[in-house]
């Protein structure tokens, strides 16, 4: 194998390198942000107060919408203001989504945390670093999620939490998905048959005559039902999951052990469900349990 050192250029600095080359890549391939299999809806998007998103991302299968925001250099206060602003702007116009804020550039420095710190995630917002590197005479843009989907909060103390109903759930999800929801609560009752659906603006939660009880929170999509439970970081276990046939999430702290289920996994894995319903119950303590 050979190896071929490379050199990182500063894009701010570089003759035939511009913001709107930058652009211009990501309209012809905005898969290379790492966002999945998304779309670009709108380019340089007027907004009403003023200013122009440089891209509005769709993935159909999640129903997502991402504002990005692309800057040359360092992340400045500007930068993150305008990109949470056009996220706002966007989500209020356009409720029926998800919407994620991505704040894209050369370096995201330490003040840009010290500013998300400060918002406590009440903002899903994702940073990513780009790069453009010369390997010998070819040159390469990189770009590197440095700030995952830091999610809006979803934890029943949650007093923000919007009530919804099945309908906003079956408009979000499908019938299909909202069938392997019915399926874990049915899954959920022989642990405890008082439980119930509870339907919120940003998740399906479990709750007991109006309380909520939420030692698994649930997601449906078009196509799984991302079930969330509250559990700690097990590598076992996910490698368990994983030689089973789950599809496991990366693990993160705000929101535990995370699987993507289908109706499939219901029907041939129901067992490790149980298991990790059992579980998640068990290590679960609302607000004022001993």
């Amino acid at each position: 194998m050979q190896y071929v050192p490379h050199r990182r250029i500063d894009m701010r600095r570089d003759p035939g390198v511009s913001e709107r080359w930058l652009h211009e890549q990501l309209l012809a391939d905005p898969t290379l942000l790492g966002l999945g299999e998304v779309d670009v809806k709108d380019s340089e998007r007027r907004q009403v107060a003023g200013g122009r998103l440089d891209l509005l991302l769709h993935d159909t299968e999640t129903n997502t919408r991402y504002e990005v925001e692309l800057q040359l250099g360092p992340t400045d206060e500007s930068h993150i203001i305008r990109t949470i602003e056009y996220w706002d702007h966007e989500r209020r116009r356009y409720p029926q989504y998800e919407h994620v804020a991505v704040i894209v550039a050369e370096e995201i420095t330490a003040r840009f945390f010290n500013v998300i710190s400060l918002l406590n995630g009440q903002i899903p917002i994702i940073a990513i670093q780009v790069q453009l590197l010369e390997v010998g005479e070819v040159r390469t843009v990189v770009f590197t999620r440095v700030l995952d989907h830091v999610t809006l909060a979803t934890e029943e103390e949650d007093a923000a939490a919007e009530p919804t109903d099945r309908g906003y759930w079956l408009n979000k999800g499908t019938p299909e998905t909202l069938s392997v929801a019915d399926g874990l609560l049915e899954l959920v009752h022989e642990l405890d048959p008082s439980l119930d659906h509870n339907y919120n603006k940003h998740y399906i939660g479990l709750a007991r005559q109006g309380v909520a009880r939420n030692f698994m929170i649930m997601f449906p999509r078009r196509r799984y039902v991302i079930a969330q439970f509250r559990l700690g970081p097990d590598d076992a276990r996910q490698e368990e999951l994983e030689s089973l046939g789950f599809d496991v999430l990366p693990y993160t702290a705000r929101d535990g052990f995370r699987v993507r289920l289908t109706a499939t996994d219901l029907e041939e894995r129901a067992d490790a469900i149980r298991r990790l319903l059992a579980d998640a119950e068990a290590n679960y303590r609302a607000p004022g349990e001993a």
